[in-house]
Formats: structure tokens, C-alpha cells, sequence
């Protein structure tokens, strides 16, 4: 979603407004590439999600083939790597994990063991914190 909605101009403006508000009446997941590193720098928990281009393409070409949208895996998984080196190289909020964010990777997860690891991380850094 955060990719579609940061497409549209006017919107993508509003998304930090949007996001930040979210994040001030607590207790806010939110999702994107410079969220951790821009949008909420202070944020008491960050998790970096990751996967191996090549499992992020398969899983996308599942999702879209579920919903009769004709396009190959090849095509899906060049849109993926050039989506992140577009993203990794540009000048302002390149994609990076934050310094303090947990890193998931989740190449090897099923979508229930990349859940449970992140509620795991963010309820050990909620105890930490008291």
C-alpha cells in the first residue's frame, strides 16, 4: 500500500502528515521504506523486513495471480530489483535499515513465523523499556 499511495502526488505529500499522526496517538504499525529513518526516527521499536528479491517476486506474482492480473514471474521480479536499487540510490531517504531497527529476514518465513518473530521482537523491546 505505502508504494501505491506514495505514487500519487498529493497524497504521497500527506503520507508523512498521516503517518506521523498515527504514530502520535500510540500504539501505530506502520509500513514503509523510510519510516524508521524519516518519517518516525524516534519510534521505540523499528523492524526491517526483508527477503531475497527473488522470494519478494514470487510472492508478489502469487498475489497478483490471484487476482487475475496476467504478468510474468521474470517481469515481477525485475520490477522488484529495480524498485530497490531505485530506492537504495536515491538522494533523499535512501532504503536503509535504521540503526536501531531489528532486521527480519524473512527468505525462509512462512507469513506466520515472520509474524510471530516480529510481535516477539516488539514485545522484548516493550519489556525493556518497562
Amino acid at each position: 500500500m505505502a508504494a501505491r499511495v506514495a505514487r500519487i502526488g498529493t497524497q504521497a505529500a500527506k503520507r508523512p502528515e498521516l503517518d506521523l499522526e498515527a504514530a502520535r496517538a500510540g500504539g501505530a504499525v506502520l509500513d514503509g521504506r523510510d519510516i524508521g529513518t524519516v518519517i518516525c526516527p524516534d519510534a521505540p521499536v523499528k523492524l526491517f523486513i526483508t527477503a531475497s528479491p527473488e522470494v519478494r517476486a514470487k510472492r508478489r506474482f502469487a498475489e497478483l495471480s490471484s487476482k487475475g492480473i496476467e504478468i510474468t514471474y521474470e517481469t515481477v521480479l525485475d520490477d522488484v530489483k529495480q524498485r530497490d536499487l531505485r530506492d537504495m540510490s536515491r538522494d533523499q531517504a535512501p532504503l536503509k535499515p535504521a540503526a536501531d531497527a531489528k532486521q527480519i529476514d524473512t527468505t525462509e518465513m512462512a507469513i506466520e513465523d515472520a509474524v510471530a518473530a516480529a510481535v516477539a521482537l516488539v514485545e522484548a523491546k516493550l519489556a525493556e523499556r518497562g
